[in-house]
């Protein structure tokens, strides 16, 4: 079991990043606080939490300000998933030990984390990160929007492949979607076909919005297959001003849905529960101090809204960490 060594009056820098697959996690320390200063490698509004949320990809710097004097005790440092969808999956909590020095057999203190499954603990937590948006460390937030996209990401099926078990609804298999799309990977690099090729690798014909609106987070529809086939891309003009909404389904299930956007930063300058209000829900959006970062979760049964400035043309991707 890892043990981290430390000195009583001290305070220490820990950055932290998930390195999961799929599982968005809860981290604690016992009869400890931090205080949060970074996201995603941007300097946020500091606040003081006893636990983090942190999605797969993403990082969070945070100070600990070590007891003085030193407790005659040792502190579990752990970490157990935030989970609210289907399957099967390892719920198991990891540990480590947050040891002073000079101790020897101390009592051993163990945190209490949320629930695995307590969206409003991850929904409080996410709305704390605010950028500093100062004159030192200004924002660049687009307050006008050149291209808009709703995406609805989620869980589908495909078919099991003949000869394999697959552990899907009856007998399917999980496929990530977005808008009811799931990505066929390419033989050549996207950029390089854009650019000198132009084979038919791709159509840039990726849906800005659904195919088939329905109730994104009530009644799921009967139909859960997903669209495969050919690589879809959507080509943006250079410099454009995009606010994406993405928005979670209930079609085998409401989860989180980490995704992260290659080659920028982006804005989050909003987010809530339910169906995206494309009338009211725009008019309550942050465009003071929203938190900058390049991951970001999409809430369990609700939406996220992210605007970003596409001027980086050569490394443009947007993806569902999780497939």
């Amino acid at each position: 079991t890892y043990k981290l060594k430390v000195k009583p009056g001290k305070t220490y820098l820990l950055r932290l990043i998930n390195a999961a697959l799929n599982d968005e996690l809860f981290f604690s320390i016992a009869n400890h606080s931090v205080t949060v200063v970074e996201a995603d490698a941007t300097y946020v509004k500091p606040f003081v939490t006893d636990t983090l949320v942190i999605a797969p990809g993403q990082t969070t710097n945070v100070l600990l300000k070590t007891k003085s004097p030193a407790p005659d005790a040792a502190f579990y440092m752990l970490a157990r998933p935030y989970f609210t969808g289907m399957g099967t999956f390892d719920n198991t909590t990891v540990s480590g030990i947050l040891e002073y020095e000079n101790l020897e057999n101390a009592p051993l203190f163990k945190p209490s984390l949320p629930a695995i499954n307590a969206t409003n603990v991850v929904a409080n937590f996410s709305n704390m990160f605010k950028s500093l948006a100062t004159n030192k460390f200004p924002i660049n937030v687009p307050q006008k929007v050149d291209k808009r996209f709703f995406f609805t990401v989620g869980l589908g099926t495909n078919p099991c492949p003949k000869n394999q078990t697959c552990q899907g609804p009856n007998g399917t298999k999980f496929a990530a979607s977005m808008n009811n799309i799931s990505f066929a990977l390419p033989t050549t690099a996207l950029l390089q076909s854009y650019f000198f090729s132009k084979n038919g690798v791709f159509t840039a014909d990726f849906p800005d919005s659904p195919l088939h609106p329905f109730n994104y987070t009530g009644t799921p529809p009967n139909n859960t297959h997903v669209i495969n086939g050919t690589t879809k891309v959507e080509v943006l003009p250079f410099n454009a001003s995009v606010e994406v909404i993405m928005q979670d389904t209930s079609i085998l299930g409401a989860e989180s849905h980490p995704l992260h956007l290659h080659g920028y930063n982006f804005y989050v300058v909003g987010q809530g529960f339910g169906n995206f209000d494309p009338k009211n829900d725009p008019s309550k959006f942050n465009l003071v101090d929203p938190v900058e970062r390049n991951t970001i979760g999409v809430p369990s049964g609700g939406w996220v809204a992210i605007r970003f400035q596409a001027d980086n043309p050569g490394n443009d991707s947007y993806h569902i960490v999780h497939s």
